[in-house]
């Protein structure tokens, strides 16, 4: 089930609300795990069982941590049946596909193979799981004592498909008790945050996707470099409209029900460094990666040579975790290839330059970065590059066509340029309301949700990018 659907905004969520906010307190939890439920199982029935499973799984295994004297077996042994897990449901077929491949060209018979589908989330709730496991083994917060709410962590609905990753400790206390954050304020602060992301994905992502999508499909051989530059610059807005808008609704629905996700984006694209974008975009991977992967493997405490290792690695695994496919190792160690270099020389280079000179910079290898995320191999990517930099056929100057969803686009994303924006967004997301800001926000709430709900109603075309991982 999809936020940004009719179902969804009319049926599920006034329905789920209603009846949360009518239960007494200690029926809440199980109200909300039953409703999680349900919406994990109208789009993927079967899997629940996967789901369930696995979750029961790290339920006992936890269980074993505090009987066992050395309880790091016991880790282990939930790590990588989790990491199997995903590695079968997500890789099995790239890895079959590949092998295949070389079979091919030694003139040897491919294997047979039945195609392995995808559970929706996976790679999300397989890596909340894991931050459940290694935060209790490292004593960071004791575990859950029932089955429910373990599985609550795992399968609450505003962040199971498509995150932010939101790790046991930074809602275990909620989980179990929340009643504090049960209140008008964030509820009304929650809709708001909900109606925003719904309308940067609705009226600006879903707009600019259709019109990426149409350019992408085309032979690339036949495409202007305005076409090309148009298409790239319409998927680099829609991909963080469309993911920061999924974010926005899933804090604002657990702000609603009471609890406190973290953020997920903070204009990304006003980062004056590859290394400051990474702490402004998917914010929740980065910090995940950090410190369940990039500090285990030694952090900054070791060797220049091993710690530029160690980020290129990290950055290859994060790639291959957005998706089974060589594009997106290849994104990762673009990305990790522009870290090591700021890491050796470039952050010098760049104090010397003006701040919107780096700005934009940074924004220019973003986009040719998100050509490689969005092409279906790398030869179309590299082939997709070289019809944006031949700059021939500039006299199609395609962004003069039907662009005003663009323009605001780059408005909305560069308006935190400004001094005092970002403070102010805090403000606006965090402040309990007064008076004149209830009205104002209860008013912007209601305009968004029924533009939104009218332009969902007369388009078709509305997926979520981040679905597909």
């Amino acid at each position: 089930m999809v936020f940004s659907s009719t179902l969804f905004l009319l049926l599920f969520l006034p329905a789920f609300l209603l009846v949360y906010y009518a239960l007494p307190y200690r029926f809440k939890n199980a109200w909300a795990l039953l409703a999680s439920t349900g919406f994990y199982a109208w789009g993927a029935p079967v899997f629940v069982f996967v789901l369930f499973g696995s979750v029961l799984f790290d339920y006992l295994v936890v269980k074993q941590f505090s009987k066992r004297r050395n309880a790091r077996p016991w880790l282990v042994l939930a790590v990588v049946a989790n990491v199997a897990l995903l590695g079968y449901f997500k890789y099995a077929n790239f890895f079959v596909e590949n092998v295949n491949q070389l079979l091919k060209t030694f003139g040897i018979e491919p294997m047979g193979w039945t195609e392995v589908l995808l559970p929706i989330g996976i790679s999300f709730f397989t890596f909340q799981k894991i931050s459940y496991l290694v935060d209790v083994y490292r004593g960071i917060r004791p575990p859950l004592k029932r089955f429910a709410d373990h599985a609550l962590y795992v399968i609450l609905f505003p962040q199971l498909i498509a995150g932010p990753i939101v790790r046991y400790n930074e809602i275990a206390d909620e989980i179990v008790d929340r009643r504090a954050g049960i209140n008008a304020d964030n509820r009304l602060l929650g809709l708001f945050r909900f109606c925003v992301g719904l309308g940067k994905k609705v009226l600006i992502a879903n707009a600019l996707g259709a019109k990426a999508d149409e350019l992408f499909a085309m032979d690339v051989v036949t495409l202007s470099s305005s076409e090309a530059w148009y298409a790239a610059l319409c998927y680099t807005f829609q991909i963080y409209f469309d993911f920061s808008g999924y974010s926005d609704m899933a804090i604002g629905l657990g702000r609603m029900m009471g609890f406190k996700f973290p953020e997920n984006f903070k204009n990304p694209y006003i980062a004056q460094s590859i290394t400051e974008f990474w702490r402004r975009w998917h914010i929740t991977l980065s910090n995940w990666m950090r410190d369940y992967l990039y500090i285990p493997l030694g952090g900054n405490r070791v060797s220049k040579g091993r710690l530029y290792i160690n980020l290129w690695l990290v950055f290859l695994i994060s790639g291959l975790w957005h998706g089974a496919s060589w594009t997106f190792v290849f994104w990762g160690g673009y990305h990790g290839f522009w870290l090591v270099a700021e890491r050796m020389f470039l952050l010098k280079w760049y104090q010397r330059m003006p701040k919107l000179v780096r700005v934009t910079w940074i924004f220019l290898l973003a986009v040719v970065g998100w050509v490689f995320f969005r092409s279906e191999d790398i030869d179309t990517a590299f082939a997709f590059l070289g019809a944006m930099f031949r700059f021939q056929d500039m006299q199609t100057f395609y962004w003069l066509e039907v662009n005003t969803t663009l323009v605001a686009a780059a408005l909305f994303t560069w308006f935190a340029l400004l001094k005092g924006v970002e403070e102010w967004q805090v403000r606006v997301y965090e402040t309990p309301p007064n008076a004149i800001k209830t009205i104002m926000i209860s008013v912007c709430s209601v305009l968004l949700m029924v533009f939104s709900i009218s332009f969902i109603t007369a388009s078709g075309f509305n997926p979520f990018i981040y679905f597909r991982f």
